[in-house]
């Protein structure tokens, strides 16, 4: 799902690409959520991630913690 801007048709196969801003909304606000709860999506900071494993558990722990399938011991 994409919004209407020209630059996405030309590296998206046409059968899998959709523009529609009905449908990007849902997917700005997850990216909303990883912002602003992991140091290492945020844009400029000094937390980066370099391990692209670490990314994936980062991202992974953080939709279980906020689906309640596991609990966080602060």
């Amino acid at each position: 799902m994409t919004d209407h801007w020209r630059a996405y048709a030309e590296f998206l196969p046409e059968n899998i690409h959709t523009q529609s801003k009905a449908e990007t909304y849902t997917v700005e606000g997850y990216n909303g959520i990883l912002r602003h709860f992991l140091a290492r999506l945020r844009r400029k900071t000094k937390c980066y991630t370099k391990s692209i494993d670490m990314l994936k558990y980062s991202v992974l722990l953080l939709m279980k913690h906020r689906n309640k399938e596991i609990a966080i011991i602060s």
